[in-house]
């Protein structure tokens, strides 16, 4: 990256430099007075671009000029717009992917009886219909009361419950949706123990449940049907006892960092998240690679324009038809409801920066490293080989860290620009683009890329995040944690009764 009087020229290949700070009117950036002012994220013309010629930033086109743009221009949504256009054709045309050597390090974490590990040590609650939500939140509160002293001493690290609104009325592919999210939970390492807490007479109630999970630990996983019970809230502090009791037989222990599965997520992005945050993320996605973990990169529709460069760092064949199966059975998705394929960036994207979706998707797409795509995994599915993964999903952010953790991760890298207070069922870490947010919101931002476009050098900034990470994996707290910021939404695309 080249800079110039708060601009930077991302690729040798770009015909336009982002402003990582407001560039004043007149300014000279690479030699060339800037029209007008520049807000922070946004985008200035390096040459003459006529119309229909193609604006290039991370080396690729984002787009075509809508009408002259002359150097030094603003560039933006009123001279520029997208290429994209229908569902395209695709060649594996496979890249050589570098080959590097694997770390060696480890963090302090709980090692489950199955063999995974985990990086904390809760007591959940899962809900099969969303019809006992209130119940869950209750034992849950009145848990974490009882439990207080096993908390502050971190026997435990409390006991949470995620609240949705399906499990009944559903058909098809919602309720498998359901289903299979739900698993996803009941399953996670961080969870020492889970109380499976049903109503009684629901679609997914938990007989059929119990199905679906084909098998569990019985000193791990209790279930209660509220419909069965004198007094629900009673029935279940007396499960929550006994879940208790086998958590705290878990101590942490040395585990290898390959054992941890990173989610990669990005929200509320600008100009500068493909340049700051979310190339952070990707250093610190190879680093996690490189040592035998895994990394699960999410938003499909986000991939769209920048799909090519994940298809062709496939392994294999059968891995790129995987990931043209991912994209365009999206862009059916937006088709098969009438939807226009390309309806993005969001107004808050476009207010940071970001002109088309080609442009927001090269950004993205920056938090997968360079490594190479070892697999597609479907919607719920859980990671099972090591390395980078794909993974159906849509962007919406809470829906996708919800992906994300029902998936495997064990926390979720969350990137943002314009800042959100978000969380899901794991430590969601919030990373800023820029030095302002992390300044204006630091009881949502966990760590501060912006930094990275000041004077910091980027290998100890590297250093620095991937310490951080792995104390997050030892227990410290993100913002989202000490807020009580947790939260977990379901896909959803049919029928409800």
């Amino acid at each position: 990256m080249l800079k110039s009087n708060g601009a930077i020229k991302i690729n040798p290949n770009d015909n336009v430099a982002v402003a990582f700070e407001e560039i004043p009117e007149g300014t000279l950036i690479f030699d060339i007075p800037v029209a007008d002012t520049i807000p922070a994220g946004h985008k200035i013309a390096l040459s003459t671009i006529n119309p229909k010629e193609h604006v290039v930033k991370y080396g690729y086109p984002i787009g075509s000029a809508t009408k002259l743009i002359n150097p030094g221009d603003h560039v933006h949504t009123h001279n520029l717009k997208t290429n994209l256009d229908g569902i395209d054709n695709y060649d594996y045309n496979p890249v050589e992917v570098l080959q590097r050597d694997k770390q060696q390090r480890t963090f302090m974490g709980y090692k489950r009886p199955n063999g995974k590990a985990g990086i904390r040590n809760e007591i959940w609650i899962i809900n099969t219909v969303g019809c006992v939500n209130k119940i869950a939140e209750k034992i849950a509160q009145e848990a974490n009361f009882k439990f207080k002293e096993h908390i502050e001493n971190k026997c435990i690290d409390g006991v949470f419950t995620f609240v949705h609104p399906y499990g009944c009325s559903q058909l098809g592919d919602d309720h498998t949706y359901t289903q299979n999210v739900l698993k996803g939970l009941v399953d996670h390492p961080n969870a020492a123990g889970v109380l499976v807490l049903g109503l009684g007479c629901e679609n997914n109630h938990i007989d059929e449940f119990k199905t679906v999970l084909k098998s569990w630990d019985d000193n791990r996983v209790k279930f209660l049907n509220a419909q069965d019970v004198k007094d629900d809230i009673e029935a279940g502090l007396h499960l929550v006892d006994e879940l208790v009791k086998y958590a705290k037989t878990f101590k942490r222990e040395p585990i290898s960092t390959g054992e941890l599965v990173i989610g990669l997520k990005c929200g509320g992005s600008d100009g500068l998240s493909g340049i700051t945050a979310n190339a952070l993320v990707g250093n610190l996605s190879d680093s996690i690679i490189d040592n035998g973990g895994s990394c699960l990169l999410t938003e499909v529709p986000e991939m769209f324009g920048a799909e090519t460069l994940l298809m062709n760092r496939c392994i294999n064949e059968d891995v790129f038809k995987k990931s043209v199966s991912l994209i365009n059975d999206f862009k059916d998705y937006f088709i098969r409801h009438k939807q226009a394929i390309y309806e993005n960036p969001s107004p808050g994207n476009k207010e940071g920066g970001i002109s088309t979706l080609e442009d927001k998707s090269l950004g993205c797409t920056q938090k997968g490293g360079i490594s190479p795509v070892i697999d597609v995994l479907n919607y719920g599915e859980t990671v099972k080989c090591p390395g980078l993964n794909l993974l159906q999903g849509p962007g919406n952010d809470i829906v996708a860290v919800t992906n994300l953790a029902v998936s495997g991760a064990h926390l979720v890298l969350f990137t943002t620009g314009r800042g959100t207070p978000l969380g899901g069922p794991v430590p969601t870490v919030k990373i800023s683009s820029n030095t302002a947010l992390a300044k204006n919101k630091p009881h949502w931002i966990d760590f501060d890329a912006g930094v990275l476009v000041q004077d910091a050098d980027p290998k100890e900034v590297n250093l620095h995040f991937f310490d951080y990470i792995v104390k997050v994996a030892e227990g410290e707290e993100t913002q989202n944690e000490l807020n009580g910021y947790r939260e977990i939404a379901i896909f959803k695309d049919g029928v409800t009764l």
